[in-house]
């Protein structure tokens, strides 16, 4: 068992949504009317959170029908991954928060954990109450902001001024309602990469971890902002959806990337990778016109956790902590998520020896058995 650290082989048992007792040895009395599992030669991993995904879909920078759809219960489960944070992307318009929120309910009243980002690319950006501290105060699965985008030439081109009044309302926000607060950044192709992020960091009261930038591993010189970023203490986020395969051809592959951070001094509890699932991967030529438009799967997170040990030879103990405990800690939803420990929630991924899926129990419910969905969305059976 993987807690992830690696624990040895332990009983878990399970009580409705939470894990009740672990031990080498437990016993349940008769009486109990207890379901025994036996998975034996398997990893039992914290299930994974993915920290960035388009659960309402996203895109539409080719025009209407490029709009990508929502996501589907059993993408979600089938990627290993048991809790979600949903955000909006480029489209502030067409696509709503109350719908992100919306979404979000859905998916958990189907059986993982959602969680959103209150806003969009553009600055000022899009909340439910018309102020980013007063939605993550009054509403609960509200747990920052983003994605908000800087270095991009789909960005509003903010201001220094205006990315940094924006990250204090989300940490005053934070403050008061006991969530992270933090600020989700999309990362662009921008020469500035970090720059601005850097200046707010150096020149403000504002903490280094407030920020979150994802998309570190679109193309070398924003990765070397992120090794500096990381080196500093913050938080850096490889993106397991954007890669040389995927079509950017820019991009350093996710793995090799997690192992350049590692490399190059940045601590692995700083290093976190989400998918990017159901948002639109465009890519454009050198005057901004789009030439390809791929969609982002959260299948790419348990391919890029592979390699990171079947290829960069990391142990598997440490790298499946950028998929679990060290997005739960940034997130500020430690202990309750990413970590198999009495009191948390009952979220499990069960991988083979060769790293592929076998189980995903999500708040204590089997949902995917010998890597197929057993539990699907409220529509899906239909279409199955």
């Amino acid at each position: 068992m993987l807690a992830p650290a690696d624990l040895g082989r332990r009983d878990v048992l399970i009580a409705g949504e939470k894990i009740a007792a672990i031990g080498p040895e437990l016993e349940v009395p008769k009486s109990w009317a207890c379901q025994e599992v036996r998975l034996e030669g398997y990893f039992l991993v914290p299930g994974f959170i993915d920290g960035h995904v388009h659960l309402i879909g996203g895109g539409g920078e080719g025009g209407y029908a490029t709009r990508t759809p929502e996501v589907n219960l059993s993408a979600v489960t089938r990627a290993g991954v048991t809790t979600v944070i949903g955000c909006l992307g480029t489209d502030g318009t067409t696509r709503h928060m109350a719908s992100l929120l919306a979404k979000a309910r859905g998916l958990e009243c189907e059986g993982i954990s959602a969680y959103i980002y209150t806003g969009a690319y553009e600055v000022p950006t899009r909340t439910l109450t018309g102020s980013v501290r007063t939605d993550l105060i009054i509403i609960d699965k509200v747990i920052g902001t983003g994605e908000i985008a800087i270095s991009d030439h789909r960005s509003a081109q903010p201001l220094r001024a205006e990315i940094q009044k924006l990250a204090a309302e989300a940490r005053v926000g934070g403050m008061l309602s006991g969530k992270a607060g933090v600020m989700n950044l999309h990362v662009g192709d921008g020469k500035s990469g970090l720059k601005m992020l850097f200046e707010i960091v150096e020149e403000s009261e504002i903490p280094i971890t407030q920020f979150i930038p994802t998309h570190v591993n679109r193309n070398p010189w924003l990765l070397q902002h992120a090794c500096e970023w990381g080196k500093r203490g913050g938080y850096v986020d490889v993106t397991s959806g954007v890669s040389p395969a995927s079509g950017a051809a820019h991009s350093i592959k996710p793995s090799q990337a997690v192992r350049q951070l590692l490399a190059e001094g940045v601590e692995l509890s700083r290093i976190t990778m989400s998918s990017d699932g159901n948002g639109s991967m465009p890519c454009f030529d050198e005057k901004g016109n789009i030439i390809g438009l791929m969609v982002a799967t959260q299948d790419s997170l348990l391919t890029e956790l592979r390699d990171l040990v079947r290829v960069e030879g990391l142990p598997l103990a440490e790298v499946v902590q950028v998929i679990t405990s060290n997005v739960a800690k940034a997130l500020k939803l430690w202990p309750r998520k990413g970590s198999i420990q009495v009191g948390s929630d009952a979220d499990f991924a069960v991988l083979t020896p060769d790293i592929t899926l076998y189980q995903v129990w999500a708040r204590g419910r089997l949902m995917v058995d010998e890597g197929k969905p057993v539990v699907w969305g409220t529509f899906e059976k239909q279409l199955n």
